[in-house]
Order: structure tokens, then sequence, then C-alpha cells
């Protein structure tokens, strides 16, 4: 019986840090979101060091999350969902390298690249939200 119980605090502590991990993921695309829609809004649009920071804190809690630990018992991994998101992901991070080369190059970024990182972080976090 000991050994029941303390698999049922190990494993209640593993989720609880797996969804401490989804919410430092969720902070980082609110940072990459929030960044970018200051500045669609605030009429610069351009990239910033914000954008790059929430991306990568969104990054790497997105790898450590599609890792299948602290699940709660019987839950799958729906890897179809995480390969579309990471390439989503990936992506959204070009279009930030390859706007920021653009805007140190000429001093603006092209409208599509900017319009399509803030289109393609909603898209993401609908995947996130509707996809099940």
């Amino acid at each position: 019986m000991l050994a029941t119980r303390e698999d049922a605090i190990y494993r209640g502590a593993m989720e609880t840090l797996r969804h401490i991990v989804l919410l430092v993921h969720l902070i980082g695309f609110a940072v990459l979101f929030g960044a970018w829609a200051v500045q669609a809004f605030g009429g610069k649009r351009e990239i910033t060091r914000v954008m790059h920071i929430g991306i990568s804190i969104a990054a790497v809690a997105g790898l450590a999350l599609a890792a299948p630990w602290g699940l709660p018992e019987g839950a799958e991994m729906n890897y179809a969902k995480i390969g579309t998101k990471l390439v989503v992901l990936i992506i959204i991070g070009a279009l930030l390298g390859i706007g920021q080369g653009r805007q140190r190059k000429s001093g603006a970024v092209p409208p599509v690249l900017f319009w399509g990182i803030g289109v393609l972080t909603l898209v993401n976090a609908g995947i996130a939200v509707l996809w099940h």
C-alpha cells in the first residue's frame, strides 16, 4: 500500500509540474502575441526583441510538453497536433527572422511578414484550443 500511495503522490506531482510547464508555454505565446499587438495597433509595425523572447519561451516549453511525462493515467499524446503546432511555430520563427533581417536592411518590415506573424500566432493558439 505504501508504494501505491508514493506512486500516487509522484504522479500528482508530475502532473502539477506538467501544468506549470503548460502555463509557461501559454505565457510565451501571450508575450509573442502581446508584443505583436502593441506594434500592430501602435503604428510602428516592427519586430521587437520581446517577440523573439516570447517565441523562445513558447518553443522551449512546448518541446518539454511534447515529451510523454506527467500525463494522467490512460492519457495519450496527440502527435499530429504536436507536429502541426511545431510546424506553425517554425514558420513563425522564420517570419520573425526574415522580418528582422529586412527591418535591419530597409528600416521596415514588409506588411505580409508582419501580419503573417500575428495571424499564425492566433492559428497556433486556435489549434491548441480547438483540436482535441
